[in-house]
């Protein structure tokens, strides 16, 4: 706790306060900056070193908009507030290529450095370096975050910036979703005709289905979804009573995602097929955005693990051998 963790560094002669920003007796209805700016008053930082609850009595309800991102919230609102030069956050585990646990502990490399842009996609796969709110307001203010692995102290981490780009381009992280649900809608009389795509969205939004991405063509329109089966169920039985003549599926699939700074790099999307065909893995569907910041893979959900060891080894392992590391992942930079 905040409170122990004050008493303990007063105890081994640091210069620690205790804020409690939890709102105990305290009836002001504040807003999280509020808040933060009171519980600091009096406080010199250039002298005192602050122990801050993670928790904030705010007037938006920190559990209720944040739900267990609120943490974060308060360290990234410090920052800010604060006008830290840097913010950083103690994870468990090093901000890697991809699960050590899937591809081998000796295969995965710490990334090093990468951009917030790299931190949404991960976000949005459910891999959250740090909640979204969070870090919108570090990069709005122009802060970097820094990931460090609390059982590696003496390791920098990896700094997250907003304008990082990668020297070159490579793939930074393989990653994804293990199991998803493709809501496919296909009706023949869509072509020319608009609205579809409007009810679609609000049936998920009336359901809270949680959009991972979307495709479409002339006459299907394709959300891939990470929701459990009865909302699902609820979704088709929606779109199904409002477009009777519409054709509505939602199998199980996996989603693999390469995400990089900079995946510009010319035949990338070709090697990481031909990596998936080498190891006999069908791929369904695969979408790759403009902006060259992430590639998605849709595929059978028994092929999950396997997918994401043969495209490591092929697109990210083997850059460490061509970079003259041989079996020494290096870490990016």
């Amino acid at each position: 706790s905040a409170h122990n963790t004050a008493l303990l560094l007063l105890a081994r002669g640091v210069n620690a306060a205790f804020v409690d920003l939890t709102g105990w007796q305290d009836g002001r209805n504040l807003d999280l900056d509020e808040r933060i700016r009171t519980g600091l008053d009096g406080i010199d930082s250039a002298t005192t070193l602050p122990i801050v609850t993670g928790y904030a009595k705010c007037s938006d309800g920190m559990v209720r908009k944040y739900d267990r991102g609120y943490t974060e919230m308060t360290f990234a609102r410090l920052a800010v507030l604060t006008g830290a030069r840097e913010a950083i956050i103690h994870k468990e585990f090093h901000l890697s290529s991809a699960d050590p646990k899937v591809v081998g502990v000796g295969k995965a490399r710490k990334i090093g450095r990468t951009n917030y842009d790299v931190a949404d996609q991960l976000a949005n796969l459910g891999v959250e370096v740090i909640h979204p709110g969070a870090a919108r307001g570090l990069r709005q203010a122009g802060i970097p975050l820094r990931v460090r692995n609390t059982f590696d102290r003496h390791d920098e981490g990896t700094l997250i910036c907003a304008d990082y780009v990668s020297a070159a381009p490579r793939i930074e992280i393989v990653t994804g979703i293990r199991e998803l649900r493709a809501l496919q809608f296909f009706e023949q009389d869509m072509v020319g005709k608009k609205g579809y795509d409007a009810a679609i969205l609000d049936t998920l939004t009336k359901h809270r289905a949680r959009i991972v991405s979307k495709s479409s063509n002339a006459n299907a329109i394709t959300h891939y979804l990470a929701a459990g089966g009865p909302t699902v169920r609820r979704v088709i039985a929606d779109l199904e009573a409002r477009f009777p003549n519409a054709e509505v599926s939602a199998p199980r699939l996996a989603m693999v995602a390469l995400i990089g700074s900079d995946l510009s790099a010319e035949g990338c999307v070709g090697r990481a097929l031909d990596a998936l065909g080498a190891a006999g893995i069908g791929v369904k569907a695969m979408q790759h955005q403009m902006r060259n910041v992430d590639i998605q893979f849709i595929l059978d959900t028994d092929r999950f693990d396997d997918a994401i060891r043969a495209l490591h080894a092929a697109l990210v392992e083997c850059r460490a051998t061509q970079d003259g590391k041989g079996g020494t992942l290096r870490t990016a930079a």
